[in-house]
């Protein structure tokens, strides 16, 4: 699995005026949930491979000679610059279940494809609770038999040592008809009644 390094420094100061004084200095301040919460910052430029990315990662964050293997919990963006203003982790415990969202790996070409329809995936991610040797990078999910007009639900998704926490209905990819082969279909309905 990917894993990112990042280096932090321990805050002592809390509280508006420490962190806008950090955040002009092109810091982010954040806090490690844990057995101890641990408030820390780091720069912007160490955060943006970890947050500007749909890969799943591990961040081993070194704050004081400390490292914390956590997984990213929660984003605070500015309003007005769009920078990000706050990152919390969570840290990760062998023996505590956590909850983190997975992105989705499709896999296979679809029947529906290959008949002409066009493949819409409906979720990126999907959340599920477990222990953290079963992370994984991505999850997979195979398209191979999608019709057109058909969806994979969640329900549907097959997971190992995972329990999946989105609703079992939401769709998570479909094939639907293109514009070219409703013509194709309309065409052909017209001549077959000449």
């Amino acid at each position: 699995m990917k894993s990112l390094k990042i280096q932090g420094t321990l805050r002592t100061e809390l509280g508006k005026k420490a962190t806008r004084q950090l955040r002009s200095e092109g810091m982010v301040p954040g806090v490690i949930y844990g057995k101890e919460n641990t408030h820390f910052a780091a720069s912007q430029l160490s955060l943006r491979t970890l947050v500007y990315t749909p890969d799943f990662m591990i961040a081993e964050i070194t704050v004081d000679g400390t490292t914390h293997n956590c997984i990213l919990k929660d984003l605070q963006f500015d309003v007005l610059t769009d920078e990000l203003s706050h990152i919390d982790f969570l840290e990760l415990q062998e023996d505590r279940k956590v909850i983190a969202e997975l992105p989705l790996k499709f896999i296979g070409s679809s029947e529906g494809v290959k008949a002409g329809g066009r493949f819409v995936p409906k979720m990126n991610t999907i959340r599920v609770r477990t222990y953290p040797k079963f992370l994984v990078e991505a999850i997979e999910v195979n398209i191979e038999k999608l019709e057109i007009g058909e969806n994979i639900r969640v329900q549907e998704v097959q997971v190992q040592n995972m329990e999946i926490m989105n609703s079992p209905r939401i769709p998570v990819a479909s094939v639907v008809t293109t514009r070219a082969l409703r013509q194709a279909e309309t065409d052909a309905a017209a001549a077959a009644k000449k």
